[in-house]
């Protein structure tokens, strides 16, 4: 049993919260996003926070830091964006595997910190793989439905690099996340499986997708059971929700989840809904309140934060979770 496992069978594990409101807090301007090294460079950069992990590297260790003190077992790598398909939005697709491999680098130092400092409580880094900003299930143009702005070989091709760059880093654990199309999502899976096949090793797999609006569908149209059914097929670490819901809001289709899968079952909602600034205003008293409701309805074995969420929630999110024994598995068959 790998000591991701064996972590996981002893108690719920704690998944960091977001990098991106952590990063905002700098307010870094296009100097800083370019550094020293892309002062010349010819297109704005501002934005790019996988950038960042080469351009301020300690802003990004200082976030992992402080989500390893509040208490998360696992942080995120850096790499929401780490494709060559999402750096083609600032000309940086040359910069891929660097970008990966610095990002999981980093996360691994601070890990390694925070493991020496307490073996008893092992730290771990996933690698985060996002959707790209593009789907391969449905047209962007409306005047065209059989058009693709990419396809399923694109979407692998660009995962693989990726996903080999994030193991070369140090990672633990691979995150394919805030999935809004499935087909985006079994690319990224199918370029997991070609590259451990191909270095004859096996890395644990989260799987995360996203439930879009009160339909309870993602994007691409597949309720939660559907979701389930179209990843299953491969031997997962855990299977969840993130990102556009609070906790609150997810909490029906996580129960649905929960009661059908055998895999572990993982989690990160928003905290609360944008308001209308786009800002998150959930207090991290009230976030604990509503994961409460997880631990005492037996739904989950990792839990943390996704957008508007800080140190702050997951210290208290951690806080209630040690109360609580996980989620038993399902035994089918």
């Amino acid at each position: 049993m790998s000591e991701i496992h064996n972590a996981l069978a002893q108690r719920i594990l704690i998944l960091d919260g977001a990098m991106g409101t952590m990063l905002q807090r700098h307010n870094f301007t296009e100097e800083d996003f370019r550094g020293e090294r892309f002062k010349d460079f010819p297109h704005p950069l501002k934005g790019n926070n996988d950038l960042l992990s080469l351009t301020q590297p300690e802003a990004i260790k200082d976030v992992h830091r402080q989500y390893f003190a509040a208490g998360a077992d696992i942080v995120e790598t850096n790499t929401f964006s780490g494709t060559t398909i999402g750096m083609a939005d600032y000309h940086m697709e040359d910069l891929v595997y660097e970008l990966n491999y610095e990002s999981a680098r980093l996360a691994k130092e601070v890990a390694n910190e925070f493991t020496t400092a307490n073996p008893d409580k092992p730290r771990f880094v996933a690698g985060s793989i996002g959707p790209t900003n593009r789907t391969a299930s449905m047209s962007p143009d409306v005047n065209d439905p059989g058009y693709r702005a990419v396809t399923f070989d694109d979407l692998r091709i660009a995962y693989k690099e990726q996903v080999n760059a994030l193991i070369d880093g140090g990672c633990d654990i691979l995150l394919v996340e805030t999935i809004f199309d499935t087909l985006n999502a079994k690319a990224a899976l199918f370029a997991i499986e070609e590259v451990k096949d191909e270095r004859n090793l096996d890395i644990p797999i989260m799987v995360s997708g996203t439930i879009t609006d009160a339909s309870g569908r993602t994007l691409s149209g597949q309720t939660v059971e559907a979701f389930l059914i179209s990843i299953s097929h491969i031997p997962l670490l855990s299977v969840g929700f993130n990102c556009a819901l609070g906790a609150d809001q997810l909490k029906p289709y996580l129960r649905r989840l929960a009661h059908n899968t055998q895999f572990s079952v993982s989690a990160h909602p928003n905290a609360g809904l944008p308001n209308a600034f786009g800002q998150y205003d959930q207090t991290p008293e009230e976030m604990q309140a509503l994961i409460r409701e997880y631990l005492n309805d037996n739904l989950i074995n990792i839990i943390g934060g996704c957008c508007g969420t800080t140190p702050e929630h997951i210290r208290l999110i951690a806080e209630v979770a040690a109360e609580y024994e996980p989620r038993r598995l399902l035994v089918v068959g």
